[in-house]
């Protein structure tokens, strides 16, 4: 699913986020930047040693902010790590965090240049974000920056399973009404 947003388009793919050719992927990233599991641990292993010996010159990053990296052997240039909230019934912040991660993760990739931009569905694996909900908070994110910049043109979901995908197609066609 392909979608003219403002000044870019947004892209819905249903892939492996480690596969993306495109100047930056956005990682779900651990606070301490230490690599991982799910989307987190794939990336490093994809990417190769660089990507960690990065992140910890980097230190560590905060909930709902951005780092970047180079990608190693990864087809992209770059690796934004977003660190994204926990899920805790959602009257914690978590809607706001969650957006947070998406607007500096645009906002880096606008900074350092980056025309596309590929993201994994931030926080619905093991933090346990309904993926519904964060499927609407990310297409919003995504319109709204994309109407007020011209980088990055390309922002796409790469999204791993059809529920997944099928919750970010139904809230890109809501968002597009």
């Amino acid at each position: 699913m392909r979608v003219e947003s403002g000044n870019g388009v947004i892209e819905l793919v249903l892939g492996d986020i480690t596969k993306q050719a495109v100047d930056g992927i956005v990682n779900a990233a651990n606070a301490a930047l230490a690599g991982g599991g799910g989307v987190d641990g794939a990336i490093h292993r994809a990417g190769g040693p660089s990507i960690l010996e990065e992140c910890r010159a980097i230190g560590g990053c905060p909930t709902g902010q951005t780092v970047i990296t180079g990608a190693g052997r990864l087809p992209a240039k770059h690796v934004l790590h977003t660190v994204g909230p926990v899920w805790h019934g959602g009257g914690h912040g978590e809607a706001d965090l969650l957006a947070s991660c998406y607007k500096t993760a645009l906002e880096l990739a606008r900074d350092n240049g980056l025309k596309s931009l590929a993201f994994a569905s931030i926080s619905t694996g093991i933090y346990g974000y309904p993926v519904t909900q964060a499927a609407a908070i990310a297409i919003r994110e995504i319109a709204a920056f994309l109407a007020g910049n011209d980088h990055p043109s390309l922002v796409r979901m790469a999204l791993f399973d059809q529920h997944t995908y099928d919750a970010y197609a139904a809230a890109l066609s809501a968002q597009e009404q």
